[in-house]
């Protein structure tokens, strides 16, 4: 089965870095087929684990093979059926007008949508959001990104519990499962 695993917290203003060619090679003496996409913790990899013991494997081998200094370091296994779901529940037109908005995808780790829900704040003027079942979809107007209010989540409860990304990385890695 091909995984899509995605790190929270590595790589991120100079704190906890990572570089891919030691995740690879870390990842490699236990998984399969493990390949990397940007600097910002996107990893495909093949196991016939189940995706509890993908998880609790990287968990457990994560912090003795890099230095991390941050607790919010987490990690999220969605096998590739999962991670099409979060693809395919994005509103119609998600992603379509780069130019215009950006497009972010806010993946649920250990929160449920009912969680995360009430700690999102929009402002009408620029910000859309859609609540699905293992993501938020966000989407701002890029000239007014700074009056955006739904980055008031990141001081909410639920912040630790989800790992962002971007529509174009979101879809690259998507791609790459098909590869």
């Amino acid at each position: 089965m091909t995984y899509v695993v995605l790190f929270r917290g590595i790589n991120v203003g100079g704190r906890n870095k990572v570089p891919m060619a030691a995740l690879r090679d870390h990842l490699g003496a236990d998984f399969a087929n493990v390949r990397t996409y940007i600097q910002s913790g996107n990893v495909l990899l093949d196991s016939d684990r189940s995706t509890a013991e993908v998880t609790a494997h990287i968990d457990a081998g994560l912090r003795s093979a890099f230095t991390l200094d941050s607790d919010l370091v987490r990690v999220l296994v969605l096998d590739a059926d999962a991670f099409r779901e979060v693809v395919a529940e994005a509103p119609d037109g998600f992603g379509g007008d780069p130019d215009t908005h950006r497009h972010d995808v806010f993946f649920y780790m250990g929160v449920t949508a009912a969680e995360v829900e009430p700690h999102v704040v929009v402002n009408p003027d620029v910000d859309e959001v859609f609540v699905g079942r293992r993501a938020l979809y966000h989407r701002r107007v890029t000239a007014l990104a700074t009056r955006s209010r739904v980055n008031k989540i990141i001081g909410s409860p639920v912040y630790a519990g989800m790992t962002i990304r971007n529509w174009n990385t979101t879809t690259k890695l998507a791609a790459m499962l098909d590869e």
